[in-house]
């Protein structure tokens, strides 16, 4: 992959992490439910989305790409809570933190070289 094309996705990358974060600050929309958990799934495979287009720009960083995004769930959830129609919680951070395991086999195979 050339340099730009690299560039051009961190770019991407950044600005899918600041819409997502002011998505995450606007109020809640009314949505189906179907399961009660759903939000749980929800968090865990938004974050499984980033971690893998972060993957993609920092291939070789599996570990800082899960530090960074799990320290922006954080930052995410604690702005939440801050809101007057939001709240932060902290299972979804765990949820977050569950997606993030798509992670893993890049950090395996890092650990074998």
């Amino acid at each position: 992959m050339t340099s730009s094309v690299r560039t051009l996705i961190r770019i991407a990358f950044v600005l899918a992490l600041v819409a997502v974060f002011w998505l995450a600050l606007m109020p809640a929309p009314d949505v189906a439910r179907l399961v009660s958990w759903q939000d749980k799934i929800e968090h865990a495979v938004l974050f499984a989305a980033l971690a893998l287009f972060a993957l993609v720009a920092w291939p070789t960083r599996p570990v800082a790409i899960a530090l960074g995004l799990l320290l922006y769930g954080a930052a995410m959830e604690l702005a939440q809570s801050q809101t007057g129609h939001r709240f932060g919680d902290p299972w979804d951070w765990l949820a977050d933190a569950v997606g993030l395991l798509v992670l893993l086999p890049a950090w395996l195979r890092s650990q074998r070289r």
